[in-house]
């Protein structure tokens, strides 16, 4: 977070001396408030870059086993932008290697690890040992041992994007 700050800093100071550069070609013809405007539009443009790439820059952390199977997208007052393209606020993630299928009497039931992260002031991750019944789309969320937390069950449509993909 710091380094966000320090690099929203730099580019503000970057747009600002670009502007006194273009003011002193202009031999001081450009208005004296365009470095201020101009570097307030390049902090801004910077944090707008970052926000739209912070997907893109997270999955490409990702092992090669994993598999990004949704992704929710927002969009929010306080950024305007948004409104004309919403911005990836949250996926969630499944690692191949930690999926075990299996037949209980005679439904098809899937454990895996669900990974979801979050895109806030400091970036959150969350992972829940779950299991999913294929047939009925039924989901509990499994404790360390392997036992089901108690009011952990949720009901996932048949298009449900991580029950297709678990259940193909």
């Amino acid at each position: 977070m710091i380094w966000n700050l320090v690099a929203t800093v730099f580019a503000g100071l970057g747009a600002a001396g670009i502007a006194l550069i273009l003011r002193l070609l202009s031999r001081k013809k450009l208005p004296k408030w365009i470095i201020p405007a101009c570097a307030g539009i390049g902090m801004l443009s910077y944090q707008i870059y970052i926000e739209y790439t912070w997907f893109d820059f997270k999955r490409s952390q990702l092992p090669e086993t994993a598999e990004v199977v949704a992704s929710e997208s927002s969009s929010m007052v306080w950024r305007p932008w948004t409104y004309l393209k919403p911005m990836t606020v949250s996926f969630s993630v499944v690692d191949r290697n930690s999926i075990h299928q299996r037949l209980i009497a005679g439904d098809s039931v899937v454990e895996f690890v669900h990974y979801r992260f979050e895109k806030s002031y400091v970036d959150q991750v969350e992972h829940q040992l779950r299991l999913l019944n294929c047939n009925s789309g039924e989901m509990l969320v499994l404790n360390e041992s392997g036992q089901p937390l108690a009011g952990s069950l949720q009901l996932l449509e048949r298009g449900a994007p991580l029950r297709r993909y678990l259940c193909r």
